[in-house]
C-alpha cells in the first residue's frame, strides 16, 4: 500500500502539483504504528485528479475527495480546503480550495493535522502536532470551542484517540469537552454506536468509559450506565466496589481477544442490579439479569446496533448467573448448553466476571470448564435430531403447537445423554412416555 501511495504522489507531482500524505497515516508514522490506510492531500483540484489518474471514484468530490484506486486498494485523494459554517454540526455548508497551511488549520486533533512528504522526508507541521505527539496529548486545533460546533462527533473522538493511545487530554480541551458533552444528543445513533464499538475493541476500554462518564458524555448517550455509580454491593463478594466499580473492571480484565459481543457484555452484564437493588439478609440484586436484558434491548434499539448483536449480547447477560447450575445438572442437559453456539463466549463472559471480582475465586470456573472438556470429547458436534417436529405429529396424530416444542426438547435431551441412538430407540420412548 504504502509504494503504491507513493505512486499517486510522484504523478500528481510530475503534473505541477503538491501532494503529501496527510492526517491519521502521519500520526501513525511517527509514533511507531504501521498506518492502515495513506491519505493524500494535494493542491491539484477534483476534476485534475480524476484526470491524472486512471481509477477514481468521486466519492465526495463536493468536498473535495477522491477515492482513487490502484493496485486493488483504494485511496482517498482530497484537495486542500478550508470549510465555511457547519450548521448540522456534521458537514460544511461549502468549502473552499486553499493551500495546505488552512488545510490543516481546519482539521481536529493537532496530532491529526501533520502532512508528509514521503518524497523529500519532510513533516509539514502548521498546528503543534509533533510536539503534541511527543506530549502525550489530544488537542484541538485553534479554537475548541468552533471545532466540537462544526463536528459533534469530535466530542467522542477525542474520548477515543487519549485511550487508543494512552495519551491525555489538553486542559483546554477537557474542559471544551465538559462543557460541551450535551452537544453528543446531535450526533446520529449510528456514528455513536461506531465510535462506541472502536473504544471497546480499543486497547483500553474500561478507562475510555470511565473517561466518558467523568467528562459527562456517558449521560447523554447510555444513562442507563450512569446509575450504576454508587450502587452497592455484599462487601463480602465484591471488596472491589460498586456496580459501576465492577462492571468496568470485568471489561478490563476480558479476553482482548474475545468478541466485541462479549466486551458489551462485559460492561453490561450487571446493567439490571440498579433497579434490582434490596436489602434482606443481605444486599441481593433478584431478577436482576432479566432486567437487565431489558435495558440492553433499550440501549441497542436506541444505538441502531444490528439485531443479531443485541441477541447475542442479551443472552450472554441474561445466562451469566448460569455457572453453578452448569455443574449440578445432568450430563445430557449439560451438554445442551455447552454445544450452544455462544457457550464459549459465555464461557469467556463467566472468566471475566470472576477476575473482575474481589476476592476472585477461580474454582467454579474451571470446574465447568472440565466438565465442558470432558463432555465435548465424548460428543464434539450436536447430533443431527432422530425426529422432526413434523414426524411426530403424523406418527402420533399431533396438531400443531407448544408440545411439539416439548417433545424435541425431551428428545434431545434423551439422545444428548445417550439414551437414544437411531430413530426407532426415539419412537419407542415417546411411545412408553405417551
Amino acid at each position: 500500500m504504502k509504494p503504491t501511495s507513493i505512486k499517486i504522489i510522484e504523478t500528481l507531482r510530475k503534473a505541477g502539483h503538491k501532494a503529501y500524505w496527510a492526517g491519521g497515516c502521519v500520526r501513525d508514522i511517527l509514533f511507531g504504528i504501521e498506518p492502515k490506510d495513506y491519505d493524500i492531500a494535494t493542491s491539484a483540484k477534483p476534476d485534475e485528479i480524476e484526470k491524472l489518474l486512471e481509477f477514481t471514484k468521486p466519492v465526495g468530490k463536493e468536498f473535495g475527495v477522491i477515492l482513487v484506486i490502484e493496485n486493488e486498494k483504494s485511496f482517498e485523494v482530497a484537495t486542500f480546503r478550508s470549510d465555511s459554517d457547519y450548521s448540522d454540526g456534521r458537514r460544511p455548508d461549502a468549502v473552499f480550495f486553499t493551500d495546505a497551511k488552512n488545510d490543516a488549520l481546519r482539521r481536529d486533533f493537532t496530532i491529526n493535522g501533520m502532512f508528509y512528504d514521503p518524497l523529500q522526508d519532510k513533516i509539514l507541521d502548521y498546528v503543534g502536532g509533533q510536539k503534541d505527539l511527543d506530549a502525550r496529548l489530544i488537542r484541538f486545533i485553534g479554537d475548541a470551542h468552533q471545532r466540537i460546533n462544526e463536528d459533534h462527533l469530535r466530542i467522542l473522538r477525542a474520548v477515543r484517540f487519549k485511550n487508543q493511545f494512552e495519551f491525555q487530554l489538553h486542559p483546554d480541551t477537557y474542559a471544551e469537552l465538559k462543557e460541551h458533552a450535551h452537544l453528543v444528543v446531535k450526533v446520529s445513533p449510528e456514528r455513536v454506536r461506531d465510535e462506541l464499538n472502536k473504544m471497546i475493541e480499543g486497547p483500553h476500554p474500561a478507562a475510555a468509559f470511565e473517561d466518558l462518564s467523568d467528562l459527562g458524555i456517558l449521560k447523554w448517550i447510555i444513562p442507563e450506565m450512569e446509575e450504576m455509580h454508587g450502587v452497592p454491593q455484599p462487601y463480602k463478594y465484591h471488596k472491589e466496589g460498586d456496580v459501576w466499580k465492577h462492571s468496568l473492571k470485568t471489561l478490563e480484565v476480558c479476553d482482548k481477544n474475545a468478541s466485541r459481543d462479549v466486551k458489551w457484555a462485559c460492561l453490561l452484564h450487571d446493567i439490571g442490579k440498579p433497579a434490582t437493588f434490596s436489602v434482606e439478609e443481605r444486599i441481593r440484586f433478584n431478577g436482576h439479569t432479566e432486567k437487565g436484558e431489558k435495558i440492553i434491548e433499550k440501549i441497542f434499539k436506541r444505538l441502531k446496533f444490528p439485531r443479531r448483536d443485541a441477541e447475542n449480547v442479551k443472552w450472554l447477560v441474561k445466562h451469566h448467573m448460569m455457572m453453578v447450575p452448569l455443574i449440578e445438572m445432568p450430563d445430557a442437559k449439560a451438554r445442551k448448553w455447552f454445544l450452544k453456539e455462544q457457550f464459549l463466549n459465555l464461557m469467556r463472559l463467566f472468566e471475566a466476571d470472576v477476575r473482575g471480582t474481589d476476592p476472585s475465586d477461580m474454582s467454579l470456573y474451571d470446574k465447568i470448564y472440565d466438565r465442558y472438556r470432558a463432555l465435548m470429547d465424548e460428543m464434539p458436534e450436536k447430533p443431527k435430531p432422530l425426529l422432526t417436529g413434523e414426524e411426530i405429529m403424523k406418527k402420533f396424530k399431533l396438531e400443531p403447537g407448544p408440545i411439539i416444542g416439548i417433545i424435541l426438547n425431551r428428545l434431545e435431551e434423551e439422545q444428548l445423554a445417550g439414551n437414544l441412538k437411531t430413530k426407532k430407540d426415539a419412537i419407542k420412548w415417546l411411545k412408553s412416555i405417551k
